[in-house]
C-alpha cells in the first residue's frame, strides 16, 4: 500500500450507480484480505488470501470513526472496503452498532464464500440489503475470473447462496461482472439460476475502471474511468455498453427480475 495513504475504517461518501450516495465501512483493514483474487479487483492484487474469519478491526474503532461523519446524509451505509467483509468475525456487532448509531439502511457486499456458515447468515440477517457476487455459472470460468483460494468451488458457493436466499428477510441483489460476451449456453444457465433464486435485482457490470497494479487504498472508492491515477494501472477488457444493455433486457424478460447496468 502507498505509504502516503492513511487507513480509516470509514470512507466516502461515494456515488454508486447501484445504491446512490453510499458511506463505506471497511471491517477488514489496511491489508487487503479476501477469499477471492478477482482478475478485475479494484483493490489490485489481494495481499492476504484467506477464508479465515477474525476480528480485523475492533467494532468500537469503526463506530468511533463513524461518528465523525454525522449526521450521515447518505442513502445507505455499505460494508465492503479492503476485501470480503463477511470474514469479519464481529460483522453482526458492527451492523447492529451502525444501525443503532445512524438509523440509516445498511448493505453488505459479499462474494458468497462464507454463506455456508450459519453464523454468517445470522449476522447478515441484521443488514437491510445484501448484494451477492456471481460472475460465473461454470467452474472453469469461476476459477479463471474469481481466482478463489484452494478448497472453494462454485457448487459450494451456489449451495450457500440458495440457502441464504431462502432465509434472508431483506432485499437481495446479484452482482455480475462481465469481461466478454456470453455464449447462448452461458446465458441460458445464468437465466435458469436467477429464476430459481428469485432475487430482487440483478446488476450487470463491466470493468471500465483500470485495476491498480499494486494495492491502493483509494481503490475502495469510485473513480471516473478516465480519471488519471498517480500509480501504475492495468486496463481490462470490458463489454460494449450496447451489448451489456441487450443482455440486461434479455435476462429481465426471461426472469421477470429487474436488471440494471453500469452507466456507459
Amino acid at each position: 500500500m502507498n505509504a502516503t495513504q492513511t487507513f480509516s475504517s470509514v470512507y466516502g461518501p461515494v456515488s454508486s450507480w447501484r445504491y446512490g450516495r453510499s458511506l463505506g465501512i471497511d471491517p477488514i483493514g489496511s491489508i487487503s484480505t479476501c477469499s477471492f483474487n478477482c482478475v478485475y479487483c479494484q483493490l489490485g492484487e489481494i495481499e492476504q488470501k484467506t477464508g479465515d474469519r477474525a476480528i480485523y478491526i475492533p467494532t468500537q474503532q469503526i463506530l468511533d470513526e463513524l461518528e465523525a461523519f454525522a449526521p450521515w446524509d447518505v442513502d445507505v451505509i455499505t460494508l465492503s472496503g479492503s476485501g470480503e467483509p463477511t470474514l469479519a468475525l464481529n460483522l453482526k456487532e458492527i451492523l447492529q452498532g451502525i444501525a443503532d448509531c445512524t438509523h440509516r439502511p445498511t448493505l453488505v457486499l459479499t462474494n458468497g464464500t462464507t454463506l455456508g456458515n450459519p453464523e454468517v447468515r445470522n449476522a447478515l440477517a441484521t443488514a437491510d440489503r445484501v448484494s451477492l457476487k456471481l460472475d460465473a455459472v461454470s467452474e472453469r470460468r469461476f476459477q479463471g475470473v474469481n481466482r478463489p483460494i484452494d478448497g472453494i468451488n462454485l457448487a459450494d458457493i451456489w449451495a450457500g447462496i440458495e440457502q441464504f436466499c431462502q432465509d434472508y428477510p431483506g432485499a437481495i441483489g446479484i452482482q455480475t461482472m462481465l469481461l466478454s460476451p456470453w455464449d447462448a449456453q452461458t446465458k441460458a444457465d445464468y437465466i435458469s439460476r436467477m429464476r430459481s433464486l428469485g432475487v430482487d435485482e440483478i446488476q450487470l457490470n463491466t470493468p471500465t475502471r483500470p485495476k491498480p497494479v499494486n494495492r491502493q487504498l483509494d481503490g475502495r472508492g469510485n473513480h471516473h474511468p478516465q480519471e488519471s491515477r498517480p500509480y501504475p494501472v492495468q486496463m481490462l477488457p470490458c463489454l460494449n455498453p450496447e451489448v451489456l444493455q441487450n443482455l440486461a433486457r434479455e435476462i429481465a424478460e426471461a426472469t421477470g427480475i429487474a436488471v440494471r447496468c453500469a452507466p456507459a
